[in-house]
C-alpha cells in the first residue's frame, strides 16, 4: 500500500450507515414540518418526485463507480468526464457546502444539549467539535463504528415509529383506525394547488442530498466498486421509503395543518397516538441524527480536502497521512472551519453566517448537474472507443440522464419564487463564480511555473 493511499478498513455496513447518517439528520425529524406546513398533504409527491430525481443521478454515479474503479470520490467523477477544471469547482463547492453542514449540525446538536444543560450554546457546539475531531482523528474505521451505531439507531427508531403509525392509522391498536381521512379532509389533499407540490421539491432535494458519501466512503472501503455502485441505489431507495413512508403515516395520524413549524412532526404525531414518552424519547433520537449527520459531514470535508491535494488543487501538506491511514492535516483544517463556523453562527448570527448558509443553497444542484453532463460524456466516448460496458448501466440512456438534468435545471430555475430559495440561489452563484475565478488564478499560475521550468538557462 502507498504511503499516501488511505486504508481500506471500512466495511459494507459501514459504508452502507455513512450514506443513511449523511441524508436521515435534523431534516427530516425537525426540518419536515415546514414542508409540510408549507404544501400540505401532497408534500408526499414532493418527496416522490426529488426521490426519483435522486435516484437517478445515484444511478449515473453507480455506473461511474463501476467503469472508473479508480475514482475515489463523488466529484472526481466530474473530472473525469469534463476536465481538470470540473474537478477543481465539484470538489471545492462540495467541500464548502459539506462544512456549512458541519457548523449548521454543531449548533444544531448544541441547542439540544442546551436544554438539559445549563451551559453556553456556543461552548457546546465546541465540545461536539472536539468530540467529532477526536473521533475523525482515530480511524477510518473508529469513524465507521461510531456512524454505523448512530445511524442504527435513527434508522430503528424510524422502523418504530413507521410500524407505530402503521398499527394506529390500520385501527390495531386501541383508539378507532384513523384512515386516510386527514390527507383530504383540511382542505384536500392539495391545498394549496399543485404549484407548491414543485416548490416543495425544492426544499426537499436539499433534505435528501448526501447519498453520493458513499462514493467518497468508498475509496477506504474492503469492498469491490460494482458493490459500493449497487450500495448507491439500494441506499436511496430505503431512505425514500423511509422518508415518504414516515411523512405518509405523519399526515395519516395528524391533521397537516396542525403541524407547527420549528416542532418535530414525528413528535407530536406520537403524542397524538397517545405515547406520552414521544417528547424525550424525539429529543433524543433527533440529538442522535444530528451528532451522525455531523460526524458524516465532518469525514466527507477531510476526504474531498484530501483528493483535492492529491490532484494540486489544495495545498500539498493535506495529502499527508499519519500511520493510521488519516488525512490528520484536513482533518484539522476541517475542525478550525466548523469551529470558525459554531462562532459565527453564534455571534455573527444575521449576518456572516446567515451569509455562509445562503451560498450553500445550491451548491449541491451545481454539483450534481456536473456529475450528470459527466456521466453523458463518459458513456458516449466509452461507445465511440469501443469500451466494453460496465456491469451496472445508466437506465434508458440517455433520455433518463437528460431528465435527471432538466429536474435539476427546474429546480434551479424555481428557487428565484421563494424568498427563502432566492437568497440562495444568488449567493450560490457568487460562490460558483468565485471558485471558477479561483481554477483560472491556480491554472495561470500553474502554466507560469511550467513556462518558468521548460525555459532555456540564460546563457
Amino acid at each position: 500500500m502507498s504511503s499516501q493511499e488511505l486504508s481500506r478498513s471500512l466495511r459494507q455496513r459501514h459504508v452502507t450507515m455513512i450514506s443513511i447518517g449523511g441524508i436521515i439528520g435534523a431534516g427530516l425529524f425537525v426540518g419536515s414540518s415546514a414542508a409540510i406546513a408549507a404544501t400540505g398533504p401532497a408534500i408526499v409527491l414532493s418527496y416522490l418526485l426529488t426521490g426519483i430525481l435522486i435516484l437517478l443521478v445515484m444511478r449515473m454515479l453507480g455506473e461511474m463507480a463501476v467503469a472508473l474503479p479508480k475514482v475515489g470520490a463523488f466529484t472526481e467523477f466530474a473530472r473525469a468526464g469534463l476536465g481538470n477544471w470540473a474537478g477543481f469547482v465539484a470538489g471545492w463547492l462540495y467541500w464548502y457546502f459539506w462544512i456549512i453542514t458541519v457548523a449548521v449540525e454543531a449548533i444544531a446538536g448544541a441547542n439540544i444539549l442546551h436544554s438539559w444543560i445549563p451551559i453556553q450554546t456556543w461552548v457546546l457546539g465546541l465540545a461536539l467539535m472536539a468530540v467529532m475531531t477526536g473521533v475523525n482523528l482515530m480511524s477510518a474505521r473508529s469513524y465507521g463504528e461510531f456512524e454505523f451505531w448512530f445511524s442504527s439507531i435513527k434508522v430503528s427508531a424510524i422502523i418504530v415509529f413507521i410500524t407505530l403509525a402503521a398499527a394506529y392509522t390500520l385501527g390495531w391498536t386501541s383508539h378507532p383506525a384513523a384512515g386516510l381521512a386527514n390527507l383530504s379532509a383540511h382542505g384536500g389533499f392539495m391545498p394549496k394547488g399543485f404549484v407548491t407540490v414543485l416548490a416543495g421539491a425544492v426544499t426537499v432535494f436539499f433534505a435528501l442530498t448526501g447519498a453520493e458519501i458513499t462514493t467518497v466512503a468508498a475509496a477506504e472501503s474492503q469492498e469491490p466498486s460494482r458493490a459500493i455502485a449497487k450500495m448507491t441505489t439500494s441506499v436511496i431507495v430505503r431512505i425514500l421509503a423511509f422518508y415518504v413512508g414516515s411523512i405518509f403515516l405523519i399526515l395519516c395520524v395528524v391533521p397537516w395543518d396542525r403541524i407547527v413549524v420549528g416542532n418535530s412532526p414525528f413528535t407530536h404525531a406520537l403524542s397524538e397516538m397517545g405515547y406520552s414518552w414521544g417528547s424525550w424519547a424525539m429529543s433524543g433520537i433527533i440529538l442522535t441524527a444530528v451528532l451522525s449527520c455531523l460526524n458524516s459531514a465532518f469525514y466527507v470535508c477531510s476526504r474531498v480536502l484530501f483528493i483535492l491535494a492529491a490532484h494540486g488543487d489544495a495545498p500539498q501538506s493535506l495529502v499527508q497521512l499519519n500511520s493510521r491511514k488519516v488525512p490528520t492535516r484536513s482533518v484539522w483544517l476541517g475542525a478550525v472551519a466548523g469551529v470558525l463556523g459554531v462562532l459565527a453562527a453564534t455571534f455573527a448570527q444575521q449576518t456572516v453566517f446567515a451569509f455562509l448558509v445562503n451560498a450553500s443553497g445550491a451548491l449541491m444542484v451545481f454539483a450534481y448537474i456536473m456529475v450528470a453532463i459527466a456521466q453523458i460524456r463518459l458513456k458516449r466516448e466509452r461507445v465511440r472507443t469501443g469500451v466494453p460496458e460496465p456491469a451496472i448501466q445508466m437506465w434508458l440512456f440517455p433520455w433518463a440522464s437528460y431528465a435527471a438534468i432538466a429536474g435539476m435545471v427546474a429546480i434551479l430555475f424555481a428557487m428565484p419564487f421563494s424568498a427563502t430559495h432566492a437568497q440562495e440561489l444568488y449567493f450560490s452563484l457568487i460562490t460558483l463564480i468565485v471558485t471558477v475565478l479561483a481554477y483560472q488564478i491556480v491554472r495561470s499560475r500553474r502554466e507560469a511555473v511550467r513556462t518558468a521550468e521548460l525555459a532555456p538557462p540564460p546563457g
